[in-house]
């Protein structure tokens, strides 16, 4: 359903539907050349807990507060692995805020003065062409046009392309066209002078004072939208700006401090390589448009591929998957796909470490594979021998292996070499999750080690924010004999095989890539990788005596990060995981990874971006908490109340009755550099409990934005 048009028809869960989609790419998002885009998926409230993906909850903090967060798990694919309903890890987070925020500052009113008028020159459009003798296919339109132009179809496009206009290619004898708010008077002339020929031009006013709407009646939307009062205030720049200003303060993000989430590679991205993406001439392209008309874009795409193939040692790649997650998916049906070529579809046994990311084993079951898990041993790596047996067992059926490498353990497998080699002799396809490429662009490549496939994040590795959940890109690079059965698209040469609506995904974002890597180059590249694994084993070196590093190679060091095993002070304090990634808030930090890939640990990943100082900054606080932990343990501090147990402190209960036993100082500012710069938690602890037994999707209260 078109968000725009709903401002004007009923909306479907006023006629019994029980799932709605739809794109808000229209609530102020360019094209973009397909991307990126937030997609909704709306559903009865019945059906909520079975949703994939991200909800965003009502919930209560520790003093009662109204408070928002991610509801239920965020990744189920963690929990149900093999079982799992979606392999969805990325939300576009940044354009449903961009689009959002279209709403807010044009409020109720003003979305539906931009639907009529677009609806009102599309009929005034339609009954102009209808006056040509054009026939308009249909009765009613909101904001599109199909048209019945026979033999003339081809001749119609030649010319309008002539005029710089391009018309949507339905088939043979039809062709499409949309108007939209930016759409004029002018340009409805130049479209009714397209099909005029020797044809007087239709009056534009005198159909404007004529022309009623395209929309049925019994269709038309009687209730009210937008309703909540923070659709009905920020109407102007200012207040719109102070309102964002508002809402960022209340964010811990990497203009504040380091972002240490394990497996998520939270790096810099720098202005440079962000400028380009506001630039029209990548913004205000039409995925569809003729390839003559975006020969840039080919270019820059190409350059791209090229630049990935020579990060990884892979032959081809594909710059379409819109997130990590839909690249295993891609990278899985390229297998399968090969599979089937050679006379062998009953392979359907893919290898999973135990270790793997939980997307690992959704993804192979979305693909129609059976998902056999193998172990680890005891210093995280794969246990080879447990490995050769199961490929043995399966050979005849032997589809793939998906590994992740440097291992989500944060070590190199030091025989994944020797892994490749075993699932090639048992007639199987190496998948090389490159989540972690971070630590091996320049250092070792995936396609020379014996991977035959692999998905990159470009949000991870390649620069590209991540934009609090999205947007992503997770292109997918295969050796020579995968290259047929890269995702095609009706666009390209190869025209099966589509895992997206753009031929080339979310290409407005990958210029970012490209400045990142032209501006870094291969040696620069290199370093960034021998700096993001010197940054772990500083981390993992300084935090040793204090927490134990719960995976280590042979050589006694980590790869890009770390794992710290908290689950021995939950026995000897009391003290969890979530006590201290909440007790970080108040030292200005956004917790680790975790309780991922083992429950009770956190798994740390500073990336190349972050000086020593932010490195210190982060120890120091690490050290603090442990400090903090030991006077739980020798009894300083009550097992109860304790700092790390009512974690994070806001200010509002820095200034109320305090009843802790031990002060405020200690609560707000455990380190004296915090006096200086400090973050405010604008909530205290979040109830997930409560949050899941009372799950509310829909806005809070209008007066719980009281103050917003």
């Amino acid at each position: 359903a078109d968000l725009l048009a709903l401002t004007l028809l009923t909306p479907p869960g006023e006629f019994d539907a029980d799932v709605a989609i739809g794109s808000a790419q229209r609530f102020g998002v360019p094209l973009g050349f397909g991307g990126p885009h937030a997609a909704y998926f709306a559903t009865r409230d019945a059906f909520k807990r079975d949703m994939p993906g991200r909800l965003v909850g009502v919930s209560i903090d520790r003093f009662g507060k109204t408070a928002l967060r991610l509801a239920m798990q965020t990744r189920e694919q963690h929990i149900r692995r093999e079982k799992a309903t979606s392999n969805i890890c990325t939300a576009q987070v940044l354009l449903a805020n961009i689009a959002s925020m279209f709403a807010v500052y044009h409020g109720p009113a003003g979305l539906k003065r931009i639907a009529e008028r677009t609806h009102a020159l599309t009929a005034i459009l339609a009954a102009g062409l209808n006056t040509l003798g054009v026939q308009v296919v249909g009765a009613s339109a909101f904001d599109t046009l199909t048209l019945a132009t026979g033999s003339s179809t081809a001749g119609l496009h030649d010319q309008a392309r002539a005029q710089g206009i391009n018309l949507r290619q339905v088939d043979a004898g039809h062709l499409g066209l949309s108007l939209d708010e930016t759409s004029s008077q002018a340009d409805v002339e130049a479209l009714w002078q397209l099909f005029a020929g020797d044809q007087a031009q239709p009056d534009f006013a005198a159909l404007a004072a004529s022309t009623g709407s395209l929309l049925p009646a019994a269709l038309l939307r009687q209730s009210a939208i937008l309703e909540h009062p923070v659709f009905n205030r920020y109407h102007s720049e200012t207040e719109l700006m102070r309102y964002l200003r508002r809402l960022a303060d209340k964010d811990l993000a990497l203009d504040r401090s380091m972002i240490p989430l394990g497996s998520c590679t939270m790096k810099l991205n720098a202005a440079s390589e962000m400028i380009p993406v506001t630039w029209a001439e990548f913004g205000n392209l039409h995925p569809f448009a003729p390839a003559e008309q975006s020969q840039g874009y080919l270019q820059m795409t190409t350059e791209l591929e090229a630049m990935l193939c020579a990060a990884t040692g892979y032959d081809a790649v594909s710059l379409q998957p819109n997130a990590g997650s839909q690249g295993e998916y891609a990278g899985l049906l390229a297998i399968r796909a090969y599979h089937r070529s050679r006379g062998e579809a009953h392979r359907d046994i893919c290898l999973i470490p135990s270790s793997a990311h939980g997307t690992n084993p959704a993804t192979a079951h979305m693909a129609g594979m059976r998902v056999v898990v193998t172990a680890c041993d005891a210093r995280g790596n794969v246990d080879v021998e447990d490995l050769r047996a199961k490929a043995i067992e399966h050979r005849e059926r032997l589809a793939a292996i998906m590994i992740t490498y440097p291992s989500t353990h944060g070590v190199f497998e030091e025989a994944i070499g020797e892994i490749c080699a075993i699932i090639h002799d048992n007639g199987g396809q190496v998948y090389i999750d490159g989540a972690n490429m971070n630590a091996m662009v320049g250092l070792c490549a995936p396609g020379k080690f014996g991977g035959d496939v692999s998905h990159l994040n470009l949000h991870k590795t390649f620069c590209i924010p991540h934009g609090g959940g999205g947007p992503g890109v997770g292109p997918i690079g295969v050796k020579s004999h995968l290259a047929p059965f890269l995702p095609g698209h009706a666009q390209l040469e190869n025209t099966t095989g589509a895992v997206c609506a753009a031929p080339f995904g979310s290409a407005s974002i990958l210029p970012i890539t490209w400045m990142y890597i032209r501006m870094m180059g291969g040696a620069g590249l290199k370093r960034a990788s021998q700096m993001a694994i010197l940054n772990a084993n500083y981390i993992a070196r300084r935090l040793e005596e204090h927490y134990p590093v719960l995976y280590t190679g042979g050589n006694g060091l980590v790869a890009h990060e770390c794992i710290l095993d908290l689950r021995p002070l939950k026995d000897t304090s009391g003290i969890s995981v979530d006590d201290v990634a909440k007790r970080l808030i108040d030292f200005g930090f956004h917790a680790p990874t975790m309780s991922f890939p083992v429950a009770g640990t956190l798994m740390i990943e500073p990336t190349e971006s972050e000086a020593k100082e932010e490195l210190d900054r982060f120890c120091d606080a690490m050290i603090q908490i442990r400090e903090e932990i030991r006077a739980v343990e020798n009894g300083s501090l009550d097992k109860d109340d304790n700092p790390l147990k009512n974690a994070p402190h806001t200010a509002a209960e820095l200034v109320g009755e305090w009843t802790h036993g031990y002060s405020r100082e200690q609560a707000v500012y455990p380190l004296a550099s915090l006096v200086e710069s400090k973050y405010w938690p604008p909530v205290g602890r979040v109830d997930n409990v409560f949050g899941d037994r009372n799950l509310v999707c829909a806005c809070p209260s209008i007066e719980s934005y009281q103050d917003a």
